[in-house]
This record gives structure tokens, sequence and C-alpha cells, in this order.
């Protein structure tokens, strides 16, 4: 019964979340413009609720196991002959257990993590007030695609939203990851949350351009 009601608990909140999610806009805030961030980002997820199609992630050779973040943004490399992608995650944790699987998904691995953009997604618009299709934004296509685009991810960054009691035993106890972010899950279901300082600065840092000096 426990975990019943953990479950019923837990998805009205990522509901929430992702209908937060959506008022984002296609680069995540917070998110640098320097040269070293030159390609095209673009929200990935979550999409309109009745959409079908959209990226995931997976490891090659796995056609069932996919991970599918509450929130996922793709940075699209801008070089037609070197094609990568780097992916900011979001994920809300309502529970401990909850945040101790989605930290397994996105733990160090040998293996290297795709991204799946599927052709519906390419073809579609990324804003609903301008018909450009998504695969028109992204410099690295020269051709219209008529399959999936795979890209092996070059940098992950996973944010997790945690509820107060979670969020504070976290940040006491534990030594985050290099590419693992917390915030209050209270920053992910606020109604402007994109518009949070605090929340854009967390996510400026997340970045791997802020790992560099910018000289006076």
């Amino acid at each position: 019964m426990r975990a019943e009601a953990l479950v019923h608990t837990a998805k009205p909140l990522d509901e929430l979340v992702r209908r937060r999610l959506r008022q984002w806009p296609q680069r995540p805030p917070g998110a640098p413009r320097t040269s070293r961030q030159a390609g095209t980002w673009m929200r990935a997820r979550p999409g309109e609720a009745n959409l079908l199609g959209q990226p995931f992630l997976k490891f090659p050779g796995a056609s069932t196991f996919r991970t599918i973040p509450d929130g996922l943004w793709l940075h699209f490399g801008p070089d037609p002959d070197d094609r990568w992608a780097d992916i900011l995650c979001i994920e809300a944790c309502g529970s401990v257990q909850n945040l101790q699987d989605k930290r397994a998904r996105f733990a160090p691995s040998t293996s290297s993590l795709l991204v799946v953009c599927p052709v519906r997604w390419l073809h579609e618009p990324a804003e609903p007030n301008d018909p450009t299709p998504r695969w028109h934004l992204i410099r690295m296509l020269r051709d219209e695609p008529h399959e999936p685009l795979v890209l092996p991810v070059r940098d992950v960054r996973v944010l997790y939203g945690l509820k107060a009691r979670h969020y504070q035993s976290v940040a006491r106890g534990q030594v985050p990851h290099p590419h693992e972010y917390f915030c209050p899950i209270e920053a992910l279901t606020a109604e402007r949350g994109q518009e949070d300082p605090a929340l854009a600065a967390l996510i400026g840092r997340a970045s791997a351009a802020a790992n560099f000096m910018v000289p006076a």
C-alpha cells in the first residue's frame, strides 16, 4: 500500500513539473552564450501533452530500455562533419528512492549515451507561432532528414528537483557528482520559474563554459 501511495503522490508532481517546463524557452534559462557554446539549443521534453515521438536517451544496441527525463534540453553541435549533442536533463524526484533510481540512470558508464530525435519531431516546428521545422534550425543538418537523428552525447548535466526535507538531507550529507545539480522542487513548480535568477544562475553553472576563466 505504501508503494502505491508513493506512485499516486509522485505522478501529480511529475505532471505539474512537466506543465511548468513547457513554459520554458528553447534555450534553458541561464545557459551561457559564448563561443564555446556556439551550437543550437532546443527543448526536446516535455513537448505538447498529446505529442508522440519525442526525443529520448538510450545506450547503443538497446532497443527497449530508454531513459525519458521529465525535462530534456539538447545543445546540437554546429559542425555537420562532427556531430554530437550536449544534454541538460531535469528530473522531479518525489522520494529518496525515486532520486536514487534516477541518479543511477545517469551514473558514469563505459557505454556511450545516445540521444535519438525521431523524424516526426525534426519536421515539426519548435514554436507554435513559427512554422519553421526544427531540422532547419539545427545547423549540423544540411539536408532534410528522412530517418531519426541519432547523436552521441558529448556532455551530460542533470538537475534534480527535490522536496524540502529531501533537499536539506542531500545538501547536508551528499557530495554530488560533477554532472549533478540540485534545487528545491518549488523552483520547478513555480508559475514563472524560468524567470528565477537563482535558478538561472544554477543552470548557468551547469555548463562546460562555467569551467573556463573569463579574462579581464
